[in-house]
């Protein structure tokens, strides 16, 4: 069973950074994507980044495009978004997820595409 945690959440100025990652066990991941997506209060859920685990091809939302990258280790089987130049609007919690797909990434950009989420982890950028 594919179980992904997530960590590295926290409180943060207006223009500061942090690095979130997810942690992932329970199968090989080769032909996994994985994605961030967020879910700010009385929102739905947002797409963020999502990276092809095999080839380390990234897509973005347009929101945070030039100010996040998504990366991944493969040795540690473990993903990660940096997040830069962060604005209150970013506020929200921030969640892991997984699919086993080689899908079009406009088809991923469903969160219903997603087999496996995390428990999600708290963004609070301050102004």
């Amino acid at each position: 069973q594919v179980q992904l945690v997530e960590s590295g959440g926290g409180l943060v100025q207006d223009g500061g950074s942090l690095r979130l990652s997810c942690a992932a066990s329970g199968s090989t991941f080769s032909s996994f994507v994985m994605g961030w997506f967020r879910q700010a209060p009385g929102k739905e859920r947002e797409f963020v980044a999502a990276i092809r685990w095999s080839s380390g091809s990234t897509y973005y939302a347009d929101s945070v495009k030039g100010r996040f990258a998504i990366s991944r280790d493969t040795a540690k089987n473990t993903v990660y978004v940096q997040m830069n130049s962060l604005k209150p609007e970013d506020t929200a919690v921030y969640y892991c997820a997984a699919v086993r797909s080689l899908s079009r990434w406009s088809t991923l950009l469903s969160g219903d595409e997603y087999d496996y989420w995390g428990q999600g982890t708290q963004v609070t950028v301050s102004s």
